[in-house]
C-alpha cells in the first residue's frame, strides 16, 4: 500500500511539472506572436550635404608644361683661324656688348695688314706719278707737243692706277677687320657661359652650306627676361575657337594672354608672363601648336633649360558650374556626380570636368542649374535610395572641417586590413 502511494505522488508531481512547462511555452509563444505583429519603424534616410548648381563665368585656364629659354642667346664663335692664346672673362659672369672675351694669335693677320699697307703706299705713289703725267700731257696738247693718243694713254694709265689704289685700300680694310677678329667680342649684354675650348687650341672660321660655322667658343645669354616655350593640342585650340564662335568662350588677345609659372619647389613665380608668339600651323609630328611667352626675370630666378609647369589664362568661359572637388567621382565610365532629385532620391549624372579653378572642378556638361549636388556623404548615398539634403557646408561649419569630417567618415567606412 505504501509503495502505491509513493508511486502515485511521483506520477502526479511529474504531471504538474509538465503542465507548468507547457504553460510557460504558451506564454512565450503569445509574447512572440505579439512582437511579430509590431515591426520596428524604418530607418530615416541618410543626411547628405548638397550645393545647388549655378552657372558662373570663370577664367579659361589650361595647365601645361613648358621649357625656359633665354630672351636672347648669342653664340661667340671664331671668325678667323688661329691659336687661342687668352680668355679675358670670368666664366658665368656678366659681360657687355663689345667686351673682349677671347684673343686669337694676331701675328699672321698683323703681317698681312702690314703687307697690304706697303702695297697701298706703293700704288699710291704710282698713281701720283701717273696723274702728274696725264696733267702735263693735257697742257702740251694745245701747242702740238704731244699727240692726242699720248694724252689718252696717260689718262688711261692714271685711271688704272687710281683703281688699284682703291683695291689696295679695300685689302687694307679687310686685313684690319681680320686683325680685329683676333679679339673675339661679346655680341650682346648678358651672362657668359663656360668656355668650350681652352688656351692653345686651334680654332677656325669654316663655312658650310648653312653659312658660317666657326668654332664655338662660348655662349652669352640674356636672361633679364626669359621665354617659356610650350605647346597646346591642335584639337584643343580648334575647340576653343569654336566655343568662342558659339559665344561660350571669350579668348583674350595675344598680348593680353597671361602665363603663371610654378617653380620646381612648388612655389608660384610672382611675375606674370605674356604670350608673344603663336604658331599659325600644327606640327605634323606632334599634332600640337607651338606657343611662347615672355616672362620678366630681373632676379635671375628662372634659368634657361628648366622644365616648368604653367597656367595659361586664355580668356573667359561662361555657362559652366563650379563644383567642390570632393563631390566629383570617377569610374570606368567617366566622371560623375550624385544629386538629390526632386523626389528625394539619389541620381547619378555623368559630367565633363577636365579643368579646375582653385578647389572646384569646372563642369562644362551634364549638370543643370538648380541640381542639388551631393558634396558630403557621398559614401553613404546610393543611387535610387532616398537621402535628406541639407546645405553644405552647414551654417557655422568651416569648409575645411567638413572636408576633414568627410575624410574621417571615408576612413571609418574602409574595412581594416588584417
Amino acid at each position: 500500500m505504501l509503495c502505491r502511494t509513493v508511486l502515485c505522488r511521483t506520477v502526479l508531481g511529474r504531471t504538474v511539472l509538465g503542465l507548468r512547462v507547457l504553460g510557460g511555452c504558451a506564454i512565450c509563444l503569445t509574447v512572440l506572436g505579439g512582437c511579430a505583429k509590431k515591426p520596428p519603424p524604418p530607418a530615416p534616410p541618410p543626411e547628405v550635404g548638397v550645393v545647388k548648381a549655378a552657372t558662373a563665368t570663370v577664367p579659361l585656364k589650361r595647365n601645361l608644361v613648358g621649357r625656359l629659354a633665354p630672351h636672347y642667346s648669342g653664340n661667340v664663335t671664331a671668325r678667323v683661324s688661329g691659336v687661342l692664346i687668352k680668355r679675358d672673362y670670368a666664366e658665368g659672369s656678366a659681360v657687355r656688348e663689345g667686351e673682349v672675351l677671347f684673343e686669337i694669335d694676331p701675328a699672321y693677320y698683323q703681317t698681312v695688314l702690314n703687307n697690304d699697307l706697303a702695297t697701298l703706299a706703293q700704288d699710291q705713289a704710282t698713281y701720283a706719278y701717273d696723274r702728274l703725267t696725264a696733267e702735263r700731257n693735257r697742257q702740251l696738247l694745245p701747242v702740238g707737243s704731244v699727240s692726242q693718243q699720248t694724252v689718252d694713254d696717260a689718262d688711261a694709265t692714271m685711271r688704272s692706277a687710281a683703281a688699284k689704289v682703291q683695291a689696295d685700300a679695300a685689302a687694307v680694310e679687310g686685313a684690319r677687320i681680320n686683325l680685329g677678329y683676333t679679339k673675339v667680342r661679346s655680341p650682346i649684354d648678358g651672362i657668359a657661359r663656360q668656355q668650350q675650348v681652352t688656351r692653345g687650341a686651334l680654332v677656325g672660321a669654316g663655312t658650310s652650306d648653312a653659312g658660317a660655322s666657326g668654332t664655338l667658343l662660348t655662349t652669352v645669354d640674356q636672361i633679364d627676361s626669359v621665354y617659356v616655350n610650350f605647346t597646346i593640342s591642335g584639337a584643343d585650340l580648334v575647340a576653343l575657337r569654336q566655343a568662342q564662335a558659339a559665344g561660350g568662350v571669350v579668348l583674350a588677345e595675344q598680348n593680353k594672354t597671361t602665363v603663371q609659372i610654378a617653380l620646381p619647389n612648388g612655389g608660384v613665380y610672382p611675375r606674370l608672363g605674356t604670350l608673344d608668339f603663336s604658331d599659325s600651323a600644327v606640327n605634323a609630328t606632334t599634332g600640337a601648336v607651338n606657343l611662347r611667352a615672355l616672362v620678366p626675370n630681373p632676379q635671375h630666378e628662372l634659368l634657361p633649360g628648366l622644365y616648368v609647369t604653367l597656367t595659361v589664362d586664355f580668356g573667359r568661359q561662361s555657362g559652366v558650374f563650379l563644383i567642390p572637388q570632393q563631390a566629383l567621382q570617377r569610374d570606368t565610365v567617366g566622371a560623375f556626380l550624385l544629386v538629390v532629385g526632386a523626389d528625394g532620391k539619389v541620381l547619378r549624372k555623368d559630367v565633363s570636368a577636365d579643368n579646375s579653378d582653385g578647389n572646384d572642378w569646372i563642369v562644362t556638361r551634364g549638370l543643370a542649374a538648380g541640381d542639388q549636388v551631393i558634396v558630403s556623404g557621398v559614401q553613404i548615398a546610393h543611387v535610387g535610395a532616398n537621402a535628406k539634403a541639407t546645405p553644405w557646408p552647414a551654417p557655422g561649419q568651416n569648409v575645411d572641417a567638413t572636408q576633414a569630417g568627410a575624410t574621417a567618415a571615408a576612413n571609418s567606412a574602409t574595412p581594416a586590413q588584417p
